[in-house]
């Protein structure tokens, strides 16, 4: 990456990496703006998402997860707690997998790394036999909606009471999506065997009504890691921080402490 992304920064202390999924930078605010009260948040919008350019070399999720710890290195951040929705937990576990101490080098506990600390909330990336992904892009909106929240009546929004510029938003954020992660279908086939080298403590929140990255696909996730909890949250879907937002944020203030 030739430029940093467009980056939003708040609070102060420990720094907290939050990267978003594929709905774009607004599905992760209250995340942020919680996170901000005790740390010091950095929220990148990823190249290509709501109108920015996305460089050639960007090309894989494995691309995102290098130009990140390129940009916290070079601010010289340490013990970085990396939180990631949906896509963004994909690009978490790379990070996780390509930094320092946190790839099984060091002292195998993340102690050094630029990266101490990572949370999946209703990550993809891996594949998990029995568990399929389902493919958003077969989708329309009502169905995209059924698979995503716990109460889909509450959260959907019919795309024809939509102004154009926020039409043309979200088709470029899928546009972007379908380039970095669509072939293979979100998930690196490789990635779930290697992640048994992470040796950074690992929480996986899960939304127990996610159908487009079921429960047992987040358990299988979780089974991955070395160091690894899996956390169940009722009540919620693919996007538990915007359901039950008091129940993810309980957990992630724990991890923070850790």
């Amino acid at each position: 990456m030739t430029t940093d992304p467009l980056l939003a920064e708040a609070g102060t202390g420990r720094p907290v990496l939050l990267l978003h999924g594929g709905g774009g930078p607004a599905t992760v605010a209250p995340l942020a703006a919680h996170l901000a009260g005790s740390a010091h948040v950095l929220t990148p919008v990823h190249p290509g998402w709501d109108g920015t350019e996305r460089p050639a070399a960007l090309s894989r999720v494995a691309d995102l997860a290098d130009a990140y710890l390129d940009l916290l290195r070079r601010r010289g951040l340490r013990d970085v707690l990396v939180v990631g929705s949906s896509l963004g937990g994909w690009i978490g576990a790379e990070m996780a997998l390509r930094d320092g101490a946190g790839n099984g080098s060091g002292n195998g506990n993340g102690s050094g790394a630029t990266v101490s600390g990572l949370v999946l909330i209703d990550a993809v990336g891996i594949g998990v036999d029995g568990e399929p992904l389902t493919d958003v892009f077969a989708l329309d909106a009502r169905g995209l909606a059924e698979h995503s929240w716990h109460d889909p009546d509450r959260h959907f929004i019919d795309p024809a009471t939509l102004p154009p510029a926020e039409l043309a938003r979200r088709r470029g954020n899928a546009a972007t999506m379908r380039a970095l992660a669509g072939d293979p279908y979100m998930h690196d086939p490789g990635l779930r065997e290697r992640l048994r080298d992470v040796r950074l403590p690992v929480l996986v929140l899960w939304g127990e009504s996610d159908r487009v990255a079921t429960p047992g696909y987040g358990a299988a996730y979780a089974r991955a890691f070395a160091d690894a909890r899996f956390v169940t949250v009722p009540g919620a879907g693919h996007l538990p921080h915007l359901e039950r937002p008091e129940a993810v944020f309980a957990h992630l203030d724990t991890a923070l402490m850790r």
